[in-house]
């Protein structure tokens, strides 16, 4: 469980409660430039690398393996989610396209992996990293380490981008570029007259940028922020017992009570990392859907 494991090797030299928290939220960072923006996140560009490896390895395995007699038990839960996502692709898709199904299955399960960091108990990371630079004779008090990608801004806001582009390939590959940019200026307000679809055509060209810049913004602040939340609220589950001495009748309870609370976080939590990774592929195949429709 989550809050379970608060390692007191983590706790930065200051050893208080905003020192902990600021430690735990601070980025493994690395410039590659002067200004601000050019800044990487190494610990959130390694685990998202990582996760992409491994659910390529395992569906490449899987698919290797896979066999027409009876399943394995991984075979069948594997194909379980296919069918899911595949009939909920054809409820909702109303077009033609060969990669909606494979590429809503990438993103379900991608964005689900990089939640599912969120488990691992949140210090247990960061202590073996922290544990790792003082054996190499580093401060371990700047040993920064954060696990899950979607607690990153810069990563939910790259997959909305990436659905972004999609979208306008959805858009002109089912209409035609002419097509595409005719609707951009004749929807949602029709005219039947010349002079009022040209009176028309900025407002319908103001209302398309606006709802196209919604989409990607949308998509990258709902997950962000869910992510950002529960690992905050763990943050704060691991205070109830930091710094706490063994000699104290009140550590006990604290400890009866962070495990209580971490147990009960952890449970709704896991509903929160499947719904949301569910919410942005569904959400993601919505707005294909309606690019590849004419309006």
């Amino acid at each position: 469980m989550n809050a379970i494991g608060n390692f007191s090797a983590m706790e930065p030299a200051g050893g208080g409660s905003t020192e902990y928290i600021n430690h735990h939220l601070h980025f493994l960072q690395m410039k590659v430039g002067e200004s601000s923006f050019m800044t990487l996140n190494v610990d959130t560009l390694f685990f998202t690398l990582v996760l992409s490896v491994l659910f390529v390895a395992v569906f490449l395995l899987t698919a290797r393996r896979a066999t027409s007699g009876v399943p394995g038990k991984f075979q069948t839960v594997v194909e379980m989610v296919v069918e899911f996502v595949d009939g909920l692709v054809r409820e909702t898709f109303h077009g033609n396209s060969k990669l909606i199904a494979p590429l809503s299955i990438t993103i379900f399960l991608l964005v689900f992996l990089m939640n599912f960091m969120d488990m691992l108990p949140i210090d247990f990371l960061p202590w073996v990293w922290a544990s790792g630079h003082e054996l190499a004779g580093e401060d371990p008090a700047h040993a920064y380490l954060r696990v899950v990608p979607t607690a990153d801004l810069n990563t939910t806001f790259g997959l909305s981008i990436a659905v972004f582009f999609l979208i306008q390939y959805f858009g002109i590959s089912h209409k035609g570029l002419a097509g595409f940019t005719k609707e951009a200026f004749s929807a949602p307000f029709h005219a039947h007259g010349t002079f009022a679809r040209i009176c028309l055509a900025p407002a319908n060209l103001l209302l398309r940028l606006i709802e196209e810049g919604v989409r990607p913004l949308s998509l990258s602040l709902r997950l962000f922020g869910n992510m950002y939340a529960g690992e905050l609220i763990f943050i704060l589950i691991a205070l109830m017992t930091l710094n706490a001495s063994l000699a104290h009748v009140s550590t006990y309870a604290l400890g009866a009570a962070q495990f209580i609370a971490g147990f009960a976080w952890t449970t709704f939590h896991i509903l929160i990392i499947v719904l949301q990774a569910f919410i942005f592929m569904v959400l993601t195949i919505v707005y294909l859907s309606m690019a590849a429709e004419s309006h």
